[in-house]
């Protein structure tokens, strides 16, 4: 038995170390909280009963991961220690019973600080003479990576301290921990899902897997500037080493200690608490349990710390964590369970989307049966197949997400994951294109799942602009009318408008009149309404120009596309792709049946108007700036552009005009260094009303002569 236990405990002295590095240095962990919890306490029993096979430089008697070499390093003041868990309500009666024994205080409550437990990432920041002078990572407990640069770009850690003594040149270590909220997560990831439809390479976009692999890898970057872009926020949660600070020598109880912290300009939680005895530290652990998945951050138990700092220092500390103190961990919201099949769902923008169907399991008190896995990419990253062993991950009402691939636990069955070629809904053909991690079904126009956004789009102003026509009256048409495409509003009449509720006959007819008034457009309008990717209005407006009519963009072939301006291949091939759609080419023609006309001329020499007769300011750029009150900025932008100017979104020495509203900034600032013509609101106005046009060409063209 001894032979198996020795062997055991080496195994898993290996697997966890491995567990360790994949965590702590790579931000990459392969397996759940619960299951590294469950080696971890595994070996601990195991050198309990077998104390002669313990290793000195056993897991369970060191911290965290070693520092990384990229980063420098230094010694911790005084050892950052990890805490003991408690994963019953009998462990933390258990802790108790050892602190009164310990201290010999049977006849005496020992009050406790209690406060959440943070799921990011924990550092030492040094302030010397209330200043900050360097920060470190907990690295291996002894010694930490130097992020102090990257720390200082966090708003929430003072880079000095607040009403401090600096007549004592005091030093003083505060902890706390590092964290990106549920909402700066999401942000993240969105950001990162958009870079991709914009056609970045996924090898060149950061997925992040959680907000705590997201704070670890946003604040070991090697260039600050990249940590300052993440929405990093931080907690103290009490102080390490200090010396020469007689306030801080007066303090007595933790909780002065998180007084003194707030005070000094450090987050502290609002729901740290004293508690009088061990029981009320069990309800608040409830408590607690019934907020978590209410709360902006991640949290995955609560410590309770003895409030005595004299207490603290009579217990001392074991070898790698406090004897004062212990982590009680929630129930997991993470269980292990094997993925049987992946289906596909269709977005409101044609995005296809994969979802797992797994074996049911249990997860924070609800049965799972399905999980999203986002994109491509995703699968990707997590190396997942089907039959793999998952660790599925669920937050209060958040939808279940794989999390990790067990991979020590592939089964010799598993086989890849394969996305369909047409589209679950209407058979239109999916396009995946390079470096994007969306794949998307073409039938923009006829697809059911991408019903109400294709409507929103096709009445918006920029689109056909039928005034009325908002989210709720569409959602309302959609279920009363079974209107599915564009089309369909053209065939409604005043009489099925009035029964809409809320509707009489008078606003039925004016919803009547701006669908028949919409019929009357330009010809980029229309391309623009029908919704194809990576064509804007500017684009639209581009296509309308160079073809001149819709017959020859439809004839179109890719070598002719990608000649039109600031059209590349990507946007080229999704104009051909979608007009090579025959139940694409059926709606159009539906459309123009019913009515939808605009003026058409030969190649070369239309704008959205149809006329390049009045654009006074061809070949001149334009930069706005500010807000505007009497005008909206997209109009405004529409009108300079009619006026032949193109619209910029940056000053460069190219500008020929900056127009400044109110609270212009650093634009402004620019562009008078550069010496760029500015005029203000009222000029634009004037100008827009053709009463400045040479007085402003005149200020240009003065500018160049200069």
């Amino acid at each position: 038995m001894t032979k198996q236990a020795k062997e055991r405990i080496r195994q898993l002295e290996d697997e966890i170390a491995r567990h360790n590095r994949l965590y702590y240095e790579s931000d990459s962990p392969t397996i759940s909280d619960s299951q590294y919890d469950a080696l971890l306490r595994e070996l601990q029993d195991l050198e309990k009963s077998y104390p002669e096979l313990a290793n000195p430089s056993s897991p369970t008697r060191r911290v965290g991961g070693a520092a990384l070499e990229k980063f420098e390093q230094a010694s911790h003041k005084k050892p950052m220690l990890s805490l003991d868990n408690a994963l019953e309500v009998s462990q933390l009666l258990d802790f108790d019973e050892r602190v009164q024994q310990r201290l010999n205080k049977d006849d005496e409550q020992i009050h406790y600080a209690a406060e959440p437990k943070f799921d990011g990432i924990a550092v030492s920041l040094w302030y010397q003479g209330g200043r900050l002078v360097n920060a470190l990572t907990r690295g291996d407990g002894a010694v930490g990576e130097v992020i102090t640069a990257n720390v200082s770009t966090i708003r929430d850690i003072p880079l000095e301290l607040l009403d401090f003594d600096q007549s004592e040149d005091g030093f003083v270590e505060v902890r706390g921990e590092i964290y990106i909220s549920k909402a700066g997560f999401a942000q993240l990831n969105e950001e990162a899902i958009a870079k991709t439809e914009q056609g970045v390479p996924s090898s060149q976009v950061k997925f992040f897997a959680n907000p705590r692999n997201a704070a670890a890898g946003s604040i070991r970057q090697l260039d600050p500037k990249v940590a300052a872009t993440r929405p990093l926020s931080f907690f103290a949660y009490g102080l390490g080493f200090f010396e020469n600070i007689s306030e801080l020598e007066r303090l007595t109880k933790h909780s002065d200690v998180m007084q003194w912290l707030s005070h000094r300009g450090f987050p502290v939680n609002v729901y740290s608490e004293v508690k009088k005895d061990i029981h009320e530290c069990v309800s608040y652990f409830e408590e607690m349990s019934e907020k978590r998945s209410k709360l902006a951050y991640d949290i995955d138990g609560i410590v309770f710390k003895v409030n005595s700092l004299a207490l603290q220092e009579e217990l001392g500390f074991v070898a790698r964590a406090p004897r004062w103190a212990i982590a009680a961990k929630f129930p997991a919201d993470e269980q292990v369970t094997q993925l049987m099949a992946v289906d596909f769902q269709v977005g409101r923008t044609g995005a296809l989307t994969p979802v797992a169907r797994l074996t049911p399991v249990e997860v924070g008190g609800v049965v799972v049966t399905n999980a999203t896995l986002h994109n491509r990419d995703e699968i990707i990253r997590l190396d997942l197949k089907i039959h793999d062993y998952v660790c599925v991950q669920r937050a209060g009402d958040v939808i279940p997400k794989i999390a990790a691939v067990v991979h020590d636990q592939r089964p010799s069955n598993t086989e890849e994951i394969v996305f369909p070629k047409q589209c679950p809904e209407c058979g239109s053909t999916i396009l995946f294109n390079d470096g994007e991690a969306v794949a998307r079904c073409s039938g923009v126009l006829i697809c059911p799942a991408q019903g109400l956004a294709r409507l929103k789009h096709f009445v918006q102003r920029k689109a056909m602009d039928i005034d009325g026509l908002g989210e709720r009256i569409l959602l309302l048409l959609m279920q009363k009318f079974s209107v599915q495409n564009p089309a369909d509003l053209y065939s409604l009449d005043v009489s099925a408008l009035a029964a809409l509720p809320g509707y009489g006959e008078k606003s039925a007819a004016n919803l009547a009149g701006a669908i028949e008034r919409s019929k009357s457009t330009t010809l980029a309008r229309f391309i623009y309404s029908l919704g194809i990717r990576e064509v804007g209005h500017t684009t639209a407006k581009a296509l309308a120009k160079t073809f001149g009519s819709l017959a020859s963009l439809r004839a179109a072939d890719m070598e002719t596309l990608e000649s039109v301006d600031d059209i590349g291949p990507i946007t080229a091939a999704r104009v051909h792709t979608f007009f090579a759609n025959k139940r694409n080419q059926d709606l159009v023609d539906r459309l123009i049946k019913l009515g939808i006309s605009w003026e058409e001329s030969g190649s070369n020499h239309q704008d959205e108007s149809g006329s390049t007769a009045n654009q006074p300011f061809a070949g001149f750029t334009v930069v706005l700036t500010g807000s505007l009150s009497s005008i909206k900025r997209d109009d405004a932008k529409e009108q300079l552009e009619q006026l032949g100017f193109k619209v910029a979104s940056a000053v460069s020495s190219k500008t020929a005009l900056l127009i400044a509203g109110e609270k212009a900034g650093s634009k402004l600032a620019k562009a008078e260094k550069l010496k760029v013509p500015v005029i203000d609101e009222a000029m634009l106005v004037s100008l827009l009303n053709e009463e400045n046009v040479q007085a402003i060409k005149d200020l240009i063209n003065s500018q160049h002569l200069q």
